[in-house]
């Protein structure tokens, strides 16, 4: 009788584990659930990198638009103090010259401020990176060097944005 005992509690966990085995149809929705659930996740990963894409392309236009803005607004005193002295009616030609003077002073402040510097290469060694020579002229100076500064230069952090137009010493022949 407990031979008859153990195989009907066999029977028993065998039949239970046979119920609790999913179905193939079973299987297969579950993993049509998980593969909906990965390609949603994949769609929104792609529409997100869209969306930083698109807005650094905002953002880099934008910074494109208003790069100058600091250095616009500050060149807005220059220009009222140009026009204020258009303003003056009983001007002599003294007060002009200071009033420009002075509205020289406040551009090299801009200037200044933003890093954009002069370049007056006047007895310097000629160099074509930051200078543009127009003419050799015989002298006694040592070749090459910037004898006359047509055309200042400018640089601006370093990089040049008008190489200065100058008139180099010649070899002597």
């Amino acid at each position: 009788m407990s031979a008859e005992k153990e195989n009907t509690e066999t029977d028993a966990t065998e039949t239970h584990e046979i119920e609790t085995m999913p179905s193939l149809e079973e299987m297969f929705k579950a993993a049509e659930l998980k593969a909906q659930e990965h390609y949603d996740a994949w769609m929104y990963a792609k529409a997100e990198g869209e969306n930083i894409r698109r807005r650094a392309a905002e953002d880099i236009d934008k910074a494109r638009k208003f790069a100058v803005e600091k250095f616009a607004s500050e060149l807005l005193a220059v220009k009222d103090s140009l026009d204020a002295a258009l303003l003056v009616e009983n001007a002599s030609l003294e007060s002009y010259k200071n009033g420009i003077d002075l509205t020289l002073k406040q551009f090299a402040n801009v200037f200044e401020k933003f890093n954009l510097v002069e370049v007056n290469p006047v007895g310097e060694k000629f160099d074509p990176h930051q200078h543009q020579a127009i003419s050799m002229i015989p002298s006694d100076a040592e070749p090459n060097t910037v004898l006359q500064v047509l055309q200042k230069g400018y640089a601006l952090n370093g990089r040049v944005l008008r190489p200065a137009m100058v008139m180099v010493a010649a070899a002597a022949v």
